[in-house]
């Protein structure tokens, strides 16, 4: 998703006793987590608190062992009032009323309420902004904005909104960046494009970039005054220096990536505070929430379900994107415009998983996950063995006019096979015959989430929106379409 990921979590920290305990991710027996903080301890019951000012109170033992460690590290107090609204740093902007802050948004965004309290579906509608992803515990919502679309004085290629647990999390707006700037017209199979001279590209992506940061800049400082400067970010190695407002509980970041994107962040000002950090997940919970999210059908399909969907819109970013989706399924913050400036992704797209998986080497690393390559034929074994595991297989091919035409009938077809034993005769009759080819101005990345050992087919998802979730192919077709190189990140 667009700008550093690691800013669209609400778990933050912070040193103050149990009136004010840190913010934390929780966990509970079945994986699903809540970002909260310990308002009190009694007997076998702790009481959280949302940042949205939502309180709990639950059996200490429904919680993951982490969480019970940690509890046990807390004095037992009784829970304390919670205000029904995110504790936040008073703001002198506060005073202001949100049409004034929405003037320099150029849209209506704020209201009294906090966007923090707000359900996700109803502030999406209200916004226009279409759902891109839904999974058991987040959901996110996007839009490519047309041409006249403004915001902060400067038209954003990208809207977004994401949510946990059903309540807005954060926005992130992407302004000038070298990945829309020289998109096709087009999504989805028709995103290739790769002419623009280098040389003559960065000229245009800095004037467009130095035009957007200027135009927000003043747009902002006009009505909420002079920003703060910070450096935020999870870790060292996606830390980024930023211009900060703050109104309300929320906190308004300007980016200005050289190069690469100028983007704006909405936060909830505690997660500012704490300097975009996120808790780290455990391994447990993470390889046990893996497996929770393997589908077995009556079939012989093996699908691993609940991975995130990343829309990469028009620009060639499907490996910046596909890397997101699997690190981010393994509860590593992560975003496509941070992914594509650490795997220098040319202009349009264009780069390489390994320069990606070099870059983001200390953020995979830092929240305690590996990652693996390995080059060769397409082996099932081999693709079993990791989605098993719960694993996706990051995959490398040439999505060719026929490769997915063919997919797109087969996929298609599967949903009304009644007769699996037929399939499997007319499917392998057809990858017989079907001589694709190689076309090197093709190239594209795909998750492998499944396959079928009867059928020998194996499925795969784009980073296309959720009609492309999940497409089949045979294995005999796949391979005559595959560049040999495949990416993992496990655990």
């Amino acid at each position: 998703m667009l700008l550093p990921r690691f800013l669209l979590a609400v778990t933050v920290f912070s040193s103050l006793a149990m009136a004010q305990a840190e913010w934390r991710t929780f966990t509970n027996a079945q994986g699903r987590t809540v970002q909260a903080r310990v308002l009190g301890i009694s007997g076998a019951n702790v009481t959280i608190v949302t940042p949205a000012g939502q309180q709990f109170t639950l059996p200490i033992t429904t919680l993951s062992v982490a969480d019970q460690q940690y509890l046990k590290s807390l004095p037992a107090t009784p829970a304390a009032s919670a205000s029904s609204k995110p504790a936040y740093k008073p703001s002198p902007n506060d005073k202001l009323e949100p049409t004034v802050v929405n003037e320099a948004i150029g849209q209506p965004l704020f209201m009294e309420t906090s966007l923090w309290e707000n359900p996700a579906d109803e502030l999406a509608q209200k916004l226009g902004i279409p759902p891109e992803s839904k999974t058991k515990n987040a959901s996110s919502f996007r839009s490519y904005t047309k041409d006249d679309y403004q915001m902060f004085g400067a038209h954003p290629f990208s809207v977004a909104m994401y949510a946990e647990n059903d309540r807005v999390t954060s926005f992130s707006l992407v302004f000038a960046n070298k990945g829309d700037l020289f998109s096709a017209k087009g999504s989805g199979e028709m995103h290739f494009d790769k002419n623009t001279p280098p040389a003559k590209a960065a000229a245009i992506v800095k004037a467009a970039m130095d035009k957007d940061v200027n135009a927000i800049t003043a747009a902002l400082t006009k009505k909420l005054g002079e920003p703060k400067k910070e450096r935020i970010g999870d870790s060292q190695s996606v830390r980024e220096n930023m211009l900060r407002w703050d109104w309300r509980g929320h906190s308004i970041l300007l980016a200005d990536v050289e190069g690469e994107y100028v983007g704006i962040q909405i936060v909830p000002s505690v997660f500012a505070d704490a300097g975009g950090k996120v808790q780290d997940t455990v391994d447990k919970v993470i390889k046990a929430r893996a497996l929770a999210n393997i589908e077995k059908r009556e079939n012989g399909d093996i699908v691993i379900d609940d991975i995130p969907m990343v829309d990469q819109g028009p620009k060639g970013y499907c490996a910046p994107a596909t890397a997101e989706r699997a690190m981010r399924f393994l509860g590593i913050p992560a975003d496509m415009y941070i992914i594509a400036n650490k795997g220098n992704t040319g202009f349009g797209g264009g780069t390489s998983m390994q320069a990606i998986f070099e870059g983001m080497a200390k953020q995979i690393r830092s929240k305690q996950r590996s990652f693996d390559s390995w080059q060769g034929e397409l082996k099932l074994k081999e693709l079993q063995k990791h989605i098993d595991r719960g694993v996706p297989v990051i995959w490398t091919l040439f999505s060719t006019d026929g490769f997915n035409k063919t997919a797109n009938e087969r996929t298609k077809g599967r949903q009304s096979v009644t007769n699996w034993a037929e399939w499997k005769t007319k499917v392998t009759d057809e990858a017989a015959s079907n001589m694709l080819t190689k076309d090197k101005q093709t190239g594209h990345v795909v998750l492998i989430i499944g396959y079928n050992k009867e059928t020998n087919e194996i499925a795969f998802s784009d980073s296309w929106g959720e009609n492309y979730k999940e497409r089949w192919i045979t294995l005999q077709e796949a391979e005559r379409v595959s560049q040999g190189f495949f990416y993992t990140v496990g655990f």
